[in-house]
């Protein structure tokens, strides 16, 4: 857990739902470390031997893609998601909390609904013409990476909604 997580105080639910997405979450950070090797390799077969694989430039955008949608949640249960503090920092924490709800609320929680919806016809769909590259030396089963995106939007509804929680718990018990 880094620094913001510390400075909240503890919410036994919650808290085991972000340690849960956090573990995920590391699992998920060796995607980068892959995506670095597949770059490297790239790199080199291009520029050394001046001959790229199309597979290995689509490698990339997949791995990219993979850390960034799970990077989501992992940046929710972290708070370290980028916010606008022009106002907030100086705010009670009472006010912070609502500020916190009312944006869960009305503001992430509906577009992340709209994005996990809409994205499982978007995969069913892909999945159904086992959709591949269209390069021929491409990756197969596009369908594969497309089904990252219910998965971590649903992840992101989980640590939205665990964040939910703390803050109403933390806004109704008085810390401040």
């Amino acid at each position: 857990m880094n620094d913001a997580n510390n400075t909240r105080p503890p919410v036994g639910f919650s808290d085991g739902i972000d340690r849960l997405i956090q573990k995920v979450g590391g699992l998920i950070a060796w995607a980068y470390v892959l995506l670095i090797l597949v770059i490297m390799a790239q790199v080199i077969l291009r520029k050394g031997f001046s001959s790229g694989l199309i597979m290995l430039e689509e490698l990339q955008w997949h791995l990219y893609a993979i850390g960034v949608m799970f990077g989501l949640a992992y940046a929710q249960t972290t708070n370290s998601h980028i916010r606008v503090d022009l106002f907030y920092t100086g705010f009670r924490a009472r006010t912070k909390y609502l500020v916190e709800i009312f944006g869960i609320l009305f503001l992430l929680l509906p577009f992340i609904t709209v994005i996990f919806l809409h994205s499982l016809d978007f995969v069913a769909d892909a999945w159904r013409i086992n959709e591949h590259s269209e390069s021929p030396s491409g990756l197969p089963w596009r369908w594969l990476i497309k089904g990252v995106i219910p998965l971590s939007m649903a992840m992101l509804i989980l640590a939205a909604l665990s964040r939910l929680y703390r803050d109403t718990l933390l806004l109704f018990r008085g810390t401040d």
